[in-house]
């Protein structure tokens, strides 16, 4: 199994294209970029079954956290037998899903217990546990992933952090890193989170850590790497604690907080250029844009699009777009009374959306509930989901509601990573199109925080919501 990464740029910065490729002995995986990774919880993406995976083209590769699945010694997916393990015990196809195996979930804010010397605590559902580097090399050789994130010693305590906290930071990621790429019975593919926080002096101290030359015990260790750089398949970026490191700082001192392009920048500045850069966490495709002008992000999660469509937003926004005079929100609240009666589709923008929501496809044949069914015409072709059905499956608390959401908005992004590379690849002004972009569509999240308050009024009551019901009575009375 080999992963290789080719970029149309060979500059360090700015907005490239490129396809990263995973060769298995039954089938070779392409991936054009930019593009996006499907996030997953408990290794299956939330309220989608198997059927809609395949549906869904837009699911390709996939973030796997395997923080879930420590509450049990040994952790299941270890003991699944075959030569693609994790695939197998996920339900998910080799020769279509490239999956990427990360201790943590890069979208969970919550603290933790402090790293130490050689382990980094992850949060599961029995409390914290900690995993050392041999256990996490162990996990990662038992189920044989096609990517794997490596540990970085990430403080997911409260910032700011000392200048002996970074360097300690540093230390750790790269003797880990080091741990990990020991030779072993085939080699990994590894991308590595780059460390120093929110300080560009570690950050490229930390990247400089990766290319230099290692010599006597240190070369051994990690043969045939003349570095640890050479064993790794590209570079990783998670924005949450770089976001909380940096409002922390901004409000213990009067400075001007540090750009995030910047930091990342910092870290890529003595990299190659031809490996793979990945960002989690990402907020809106406004941040996506910029990111992929600025520092030439190659890949995305989609945990935030697939929140939006936990809240009830559908989106509808394309890349390029045309000026229109008018700002627009990049989705709907489907939860709002306006759409109680609109049966249009969930896009405006996109009215060709070949998502199974906007465009469902019959079943090829009629199931046969009795003898009388064997007799029922041939189905026609189903219309399209409106807004308003969804707008009454989620005041109805139905759960499909979200699985139609889900599918529309990965397959939105999906198309939005599509116009981004059609735009580069035709040689268009990349920068003037993300400016108009960002007048067409408002980058705040008001949208999203309006849907995420009325999905909490409809969590509260639910049964979900039982035990905040009876404390609110009891201070009632």
């Amino acid at each position: 199994m080999s992963l290789s990464f080719s970029a149309t740029s060979t500059s360090c910065f700015g907005a490239r294209t490129g396809s990263l490729t995973l060769g298995r002995p039954s089938a070779t995986l392409v991936l054009s970029t930019p593009g996006l990774i499907v996030a997953t919880s408990r290794g299956v993406v939330p309220h989608l079954s198997r059927d809609q995976y395949k549906r869904t083209p837009a699911i390709r590769c996939l973030h796997v956290p395997f923080e879930s699945f420590l509450e049990q010694s040994p952790p299941l997916p270890t003991l699944q037998p075959g030569s693609h393990p994790l695939h197998t015990f996920i339900g998910f196809d080799p020769r279509k899903h490239i999956l990427a195996l990360a201790l943590r979930d890069p979208a969970d804010s919550r603290e933790t217990p402090a790293n130490g010397t050689d382990h980094v605590s992850a949060a599961t559902e029995r409390g914290i546990k900690k995993v050392t580097t041999e256990q996490w090399r162990t996990y990662v050789r038992a189920c044989t992933p096609d990517i794997v994130v490596a540990l970085t010693d990430i403080p997911w305590t409260p910032p700011p952090f000392s200048q002996k906290r970074l360097t300690k930071s540093i230390e750790r990621s790269a003797a880990w890193l080091a741990h990990l790429l020991a030779p072993g019975p085939q080699p990994l593919n590894v991308l590595v989170h780059m460390a120093g926080g929110i300080s560009a002096p570690a950050r490229r101290a930390f990247a400089n850590s990766l290319m230099e030359t290692l010599h006597g015990q240190e070369a051994g260790n990690v043969l045939p790497y003349r570095c640890l750089d050479d064993g790794v398949a590209g570079y990783i970026f998670d924005l949450i604690p770089l976001y909380c490191a940096i409002n922390a700082s901004t409000d213990a001192t009067s400075s001007d907080p540090p750009e995030i392009a910047g930091l990342l920048k910092a870290s890529l500045v003595s990299t190659s250029p031809a490996k793979l850069r990945v960002v989690n966490s990402a907020t809106s495709p406004h941040e996506i844009l910029r990111l992929i002008r600025d520092v030439g992000v190659d890949m995305f999660d989609s945990k935030w699009a697939q929140e939006a469509a936990h809240f009830g937003v559908a989106f509808d926004f394309i890349f390029p777009v045309q000026k229109s005079g008018s700002r627009r929100d990049i989705g709907h609240n489907l939860y709002r009374a306006q759409y109680a009666h609109d049966f249009s589709r969930f896009a405006d923008s996109a009215p060709a959306c070949l998502c199974a929501s906007c465009a469902p496809v019959a079943p090829p044949s009629v199931i046969a509930h009795s003898e009388f069914d064997a007799h029922s015409p041939a189905t026609s072709p189903p219309a399209p989901y409106t807004r308003a059905y969804v707008h009454h499956l989620l005041q109805t608390h139905e759960m499909s509601a979200h699985a139609l959401l889900v599918m529309h908005n990965l397959t939105v992004l999906d198309a939005f990573f599509a116009g981004v590379r059609g735009v580069l690849q035709r040689g268009e002004n990349f920068e003037e199109q993300v400016d108009t972009f960002a007048e067409e569509y408002d980058e705040g999240s008001a949208i999203i925080e309006e849907a995420r308050m009325v999905w909490k009024n409809v969590e509260m009551a639910r049964g979900k919501g039982r035990l905040a019901r009876e404390r609110m009575g009891q201070k009632e009375i």
